[in-house]
């Protein structure tokens, strides 16, 4: 994908990776950035921040009304959406001790989300032939987030239903690309690092923490590739297949580590 003229819509993009994105995007020539995010002050800030070619949105992710609002909205403001980001994301902290409320809002934000998000953008992509979604969907999708049990699990369901999409839709004209880093400097990894989350601590550990900045430039490589996994992290590739080739020697080495930082 050319990123020139298009019209990109991102969510989540009050901040960190989606901020970042909306920057690259609009220096890449896009005509039209929309920055959506439940924070709306946030939203407008990262906006103006972009310049005159982005436009903010307050959207709950969760509430799939909104999102076929925000949907038909950008439709009728700009014509047509060329790259819908479905970018936003939480994190627990916890295990299986996290109660339900915490696992279904984080069911909520990292998959279901993603789901609403296709559903109203696919129609009319399918309709002209041509279109593309980026899921932004971690690391932990392809391996795991150690110490933080819902991110894991529903960030290997956002990879699943990427991939799912990327096998039915692409054969019509529709590209589909799962990005997932490993760490990055942004106020998510913060927050978990000042509440002490084991996660957060491992991938500080690792000493490869990318800036936002970074990762919207593997972005860009990644969509004019028009690569499903776009991996900012080129060692996440090499993890991922000690992971299938020796499972049990790549769970070893991550109990291992979680026993130093703990001791």
């Amino acid at each position: 994908m050319n990123l020139t003229d298009r019209i990109v819509v991102i969510t989540g993009g009050a901040g960190g990776i989606g901020s970042a994105l909306a920057r690259r995007f609009a220096a890449e020539g896009a005509a039209a950035v929309v920055v959506a995010d439940l924070d709306a002050a946030g939203a407008r800030a990262a906006a103006e921040g972009v310049g005159p070619v982005a436009h903010a949105v307050q959207l709950d992710v969760t509430d799939e009304e909104q999102v076929r609002a925000l949907v038909a909205d950008t439709e009728r403001r700009y014509g047509r959406i060329d790259l819908f980001c479905a970018n936003a994301g939480v994190t627990s902290g916890g295990g299986m001790e996290v109660d339900d409320a915490g696992w279904d809002r984080a069911w909520r934000v990292n998959v279901l989300s993603h789901v609403y998000a296709a559903r109203a953008v696919l129609p009319a992509m399918l309709a002209r032939g041509g279109g593309y979604l980026l899921h932004t969907c971690s690391a932990a999708g392809v391996l795991t987030s150690v110490g933080d049990a819902p991110y894991a699990t529903t960030k290997h369901a956002a990879v699943g239903f990427a991939e799912w999409l990327s096998i039915t839709y692409r054969d019509q004209g529709v590209r589909i690309s799962a990005l997932c880093p490993q760490g990055v400097d942004t106020p998510m990894l913060a927050d978990g690092l000042a509440a002490g989350h084991l996660g957060a601590r491992v991938i500080a550990a690792s000493g490869a923490v990318l800036t936002a900045d970074q990762v919207a430039d593997s972005v860009v490589a990644g969509l004019a590739e028009e690569r499903f996994l776009i991996l900012p992290h080129p060692e996440v590739a090499a993890y991922a297949r000690r992971r299938v080739e020796d499972p049990d020697g790549w769970q070893s080495g991550l109990r291992k580590l979680v026993r130093r930082l703990r001791s």
